[in-house]
Parts: C-alpha cells; structure tokens; sequence
C-alpha cells in the first residue's frame, strides 16, 4: 500500500529553496563587497541575533550532550561550506555554481556507505557517472565560451569542495530534525559558524559599507527563515522526498543571476544540470524507506 503525499512539507522544501537562493544572490553581492570571509561571517553573526531571541523566547534550553555534539558537527560543517561555496560566487556565476553543487546529493551517497554502512546500489553508480557527466558538461561548456583562467579554476575548486561538505550536511540534517525543533537547528547552525568563521576575525574581518550591510542582513534573515522551512519539512518527511526539490534551486539562481548580475544561462549549464538531476532521481529511487543512523 502507498503512502499518501506530504503536500506541506513538500511545499515548505520548495519555499526554503527560494529563500536560500535569493540569499546566495545577495551573498554573491556582498562577498565580491567585502570578501567571501567577512560576508559569511557577518551573516552569522545576523542569523543568531534574529533567532536567537525568538528560540529563547519558546522556551529554547541548552540541548543534552548527545544533540548538542550534532548541533556542532552540522554547524562546523556547515560553515566552512558556506564559506567555500561564497567565495565561489565571486569567481563563476551564480547558475552555473548551484548547478555544480548539485553533485552533493550523490556524494552523499558514498560518503552514507562510508560512514553508515549502508550498500551502494547499480542504481547509485549509474547515477554518479551521471552526475559526472553533467559537472563535466557545465565544466567543458565553461571551458569552450572562455579561458580557464585563475579565478574559474579557484572558483570550481572551492564549490566542488564546498559540494563534498554539503553531501555530510545532508547525512546529517535528516537525524538532526528528529532530535530538535527548528528554531534551535537554526540557532546552533548560526552560533557554531560564527564561533567558528569569529576565530579569524582579527585578521580577515572587513567591515561593509551600508550597501553590504543590508545585502548581509537580508541574507540573515533569509537563512533564518529558509533553515526553520527546510527544518520543519525534514521533521515530517523522508530525505528522499525533500532533497529533488533542491533542484528547483537552479530556476531561481538562473533567474535571480540575470535579475542582479545580467548573467546568462548556457545550453551547456542547462544540459548539465539535466544529467545531474537525472543521476540525483535515479539514486532517491528506493522500494523501502530511509533509514538515517548517525
């Protein structure tokens, strides 16, 4: 007997992606201002000041030990990820960067073979010769318009690495809603970064003019919001159904890139993200529920 459908969640997931996508064009917008650095660590800093308050105000209590070494494992991770994949705004336009950040749902599988044991299936390998193909199709696509120069092949690097991350993000974030509420994911996930990204802060830290500054508090308040959507989605329905809606993600970064920066879309982006997407629905296909174990 088939499950019934989770409209709501579905469409919190949905709604979370669009958030978060017009966040990272604002991001985009404040890191080429005052770097990746001190972009994602102002943001952060925003992130905990508009939710910490609200957390505390529900009633928020510090997590046991057990929760909390997840709190910080998502956070530290997640920090340098979105450091990682800021700093490759600035260096490759917006489409094409989400797009190749779409290879994560499929390094995920590996690494939940490599960290819980589970089987790799035909299903998965067929999808990552797919999914390669599609990140090689952005790549040579990229290569054919222009040359590779410093900057693009800093900017590949820094969002294939910041991929890898998020795959660990999503091993993690499925066992993390089942163990808090959503406005203390977000809490944790903004106050670990900033302790985190704060550590260089005498060092790195540029302080942005009032252009910048609301391009990070906007960006704040965007992740805050897309954080409790995708947290409270993740709380009430499998992985495996939430985590295609992520590939909407590349219509609004299209979209968003031509609104904020006159940034086109290729043939070779596009066909690209096809096979990627194509390779991340062959692996989410599954006769038995997931079961996450972290």
């Amino acid at each position: 007997m088939s499950r019934p459908a989770l409209p709501l969640p579905i469409l919190s997931a949905l709604c979370a992606v669009a958030l978060l996508s017009l966040m990272d064009a604002l991001m985009k917008g404040a890191s080429l201002a005052v770097g990746a650095y001190s972009a994602a660590f102002l943001r952060s800093l925003c992130g905990l000041a508009l939710v910490a308050p609200l957390w505390l105000a529900r009633g928020g209590r510090w997590p046991s030990r057990a929760v909390l070494k997840v709190h910080v494992l998502r956070g530290v991770c997640g920090s340098f990820m979105a450091l990682t994949f800021f700093y490759a705004l600035t260096k490759l336009p917006l489409a094409e960067t989400i797009a190749i950040s779409f290879i994560a749902p499929l390094v995920a599988l590996y690494l939940a073979a490599i960290f819980l044991g589970e089987t790799i299936r035909r299903e998965a390998i067929v999808a990552a010769v797919l999914g390669l193909a599609g990140t090689l199709a952005i790549v040579g696509g990229k290569v054919g318009r222009e040359p590779m120069g410093e900057d693009a092949l800093l900017g590949l690097a820094a969002v294939l690495f910041s991929a890898l991350l998020y795959a660990g993000n999503l091993v993690i974030s499925r066992h993390q809603a089942q163990l808090a509420q959503p406005l203390e994911i977000s809490a944790f996930h903004s106050g670990v970064a900033a302790l985190v990204l704060g550590l260089a802060a005498p060092w790195l830290l540029r302080i942005p003019d009032r252009e910048a500054a609301l391009l990070i508090l906007g960006s704040g308040l965007l992740t805050v919001t897309g954080m409790v959507a995708f947290a409270w989605a993740y709380a009430r329905a499998e992985a495996q159904m939430l985590v295609p809606m992520e590939y909407s993600g590349f219509l609004w970064a299209s979209l968003f890139g031509w609104l904020f920066f006159a940034e086109a879309v290729t043939v070779t982006t596009v066909l690209g993200t096809a096979l990627i997407v194509l390779g991340c629905w062959l692996a989410a296909r599954r006769k038995e529920p997931e079961q996450m174990v972290v």
